[in-house]
């Protein structure tokens, strides 16, 4: 899969009193591939989470706190990069096949919400060290 099937979806965000609503999926939206599990992974700030490619798993990455940086790398070796938080409000559909790492941007932490088609399973997800691919994390605040 390339990373040029990597899908990037302006999300609604509508103001009320007290605090904001923020959208996040509908089944009809574009990327939804089914339900398997929601779960919200916490990063610090200058943390990077890295690598990990689903061989099966779509996942749809929201960032309703904070701000994360995600790089995408695939097997050809194009890489692509994408900035999430709420001033840039969108979801990441990232389909099986992609390489990808994330870091925190934000103090204290920021927080990335996964709307995945499938319920985790270690056997279908790859890792290599974060040293695999040399990315200079640090410099993109």
């Amino acid at each position: 899969m390339s990373v040029a099937h990597v899908v990037v979806t302006p999300l609604k965000r509508v103001s009320v009193d007290g605090g904001d609503v923020m959208h996040a999926m509908k089944c009809g939206d574009p990327g939804f591939a089914g339900f398997g599990e929601a779960y919200f992974s916490s990063i610090e700030r200058g943390a990077v989470k890295a690598w990990k490619r689903h061989l099966r798993m779509t996942l749809n990455l929201v960032v309703p706190v904070g701000k994360v940086r995600f790089v995408l790398i695939d097997d050809d070796g194009a890489m692509r990069e994408e900035l999430l938080g709420p001033d840039r409000y969108a979801r990441l559909t990232l389909p099986p096949g992609i390489w990808f790492g994330f870091s925190g941007l934000a103090a204290p932490y920021s927080l990335v919400l996964n709307l995945a088609d499938i319920p985790h399973d270690p056997g279908e997800v790859e890792r290599k060290p974060e040293s695999e691919f040399p990315i200079q994390w640090e410099s993109k605040a």
